[in-house]
C-alpha cells in the first residue's frame, strides 16, 4: 500500500482548491495551466511526509511523481528530500535520489516544487562536485522550471559561503536573448539578495555596472535589504 498517496488523498480539502489554483496561476495561458489541486496546504503536506517518508519506497515515489495532483507531487519531492537527508553517508542512496529527481524534472513544474526540492537535493549533492549542470540548466533548460532550478540550487552553496555560482548564473540570466520571465527575475533577485547577506559590498559592486540594464523586478528583489537611500541610488542609476 502506498501510504503517502493514501494519506494525501485523505487530506484533500475541496474548499481550498479554487484559491490554490488562482495562487499558482493555473488559468488559461498562465504558467501553471493544466495543473490540478486537492486543496492541501504545505504544512499539512509536510506533516503527512513526516509520518510516511520512512515507509515510502522508490516504487511509491514513481507513483507519486506521476500524479496529476500538485500536492502529491510536492509530497513526493519532500519525501525524496527526507530520504536523501537521512541517507547521511550512504552515497549510493543519495545518488539514487538525485538521479530520480533529474529523471523526473518534467514533473517538477511549478515554483514551489522547484524551490522546496532543488537545493536540498542537487545543492547538497553538487556542493563538492562539478557545477556545470546548473549552468547548463540556467542557460539551456528545456523549461522555465529547469532554468529556475539552475539558480535556486545555488542557495545551498550560499549557505556554505560559496557565492561565485550565484553571480555567474545571474549573468547567464542577463545574457538571455529573450525577455527574462518574471519567475526567473524573482529567482535571480532573491538569490542575489541571499548572496548579499554574506557579502553586501560584493553585491553592490556586482550590481553597479549592471543595474541600469537588468530587469526591474530582478533588481528590486536583489536590493530589498539595502537601506532606503541605497535602494533609491540603484533604482535611479
Amino acid at each position: 500500500m502506498n501510504l503517502l498517496y493514501q494519506r494525501m488523498m485523505e487530506a484533500a480539502d475541496p474548499a481550498q482548491v479554487e484559491g490554490l489554483m488562482r495562487f499558482f496561476k493555473c488559468g488559461r495561458g498562465q504558467y501553471g495551466e493544466g495543473d490540478i489541486f486537492l486543496g492541501i496546504k504545505v504544512p499539512v503536506t509536510r506533516s503527512v511526509v513526516k509520518d510516511c517518508w520512512q515507509s515510502t519506497t522508490f516504487d511509491d515515489l514513481e507513483t507519486g511523481i506521476a500524479s496529476p495532483y500538485h500536492e502529491i507531487r510536492l509530497a513526493t519531492l519532500l519525501t525524496l528530500v527526507q530520504i536523501y537527508t537521512h541517507a547521511k553517508k550512504d552515497t549510493a542512496l543519495q545518488q539514487r535520489c538525485v538521479e530520480f529527481y533529474l529523471d523526473h524534472l518534467e514533473r517538477v513544474n511549478n515554483w514551489d516544487l522547484v524551490d522546496l526540492s532543488c537545493y536540498e537535493l542537487l545543492g547538497r549533492w553538487l556542493l563538492e562536485r562539478d557545477h556545470t549542470l546548473l549552468y547548463d540548466m540556467a542557460r539551456d533548460g528545456k523549461t522555465l522550471w529547469e532554468k529556475r532550478i539552475g539558480m535556486v540550487t545555488t542557495m545551498w552553496f550560499i549557505r556554505h559561503g560559496e557565492l561565485d555560482d550565484t553571480y555567474a548564473i545571474a549573468d547567464i540570466y542577463l545574457q538571455q536573448s529573450e525577455p527574462l520571465h518574471d519567475l526567473l527575475q524573482k529567482a535571480g533577485g532573491w538569490l542575489l539578495r541571499e548572496a548579499g547577506k554574506c557579502d553586501p559590498e560584493r553585491l553592490k559592486a556586482w550590481l553597479t555596472p549592471r543595474c541600469s540594464t537588468m530587469p526591474r523586478t530582478m533588481l528590486r528583489y536583489a536590493i530589498e535589504k539595502f537601506t532606503p537611500e541605497e535602494r533609491r541610488i540603484f533604482l535611479n542609476m
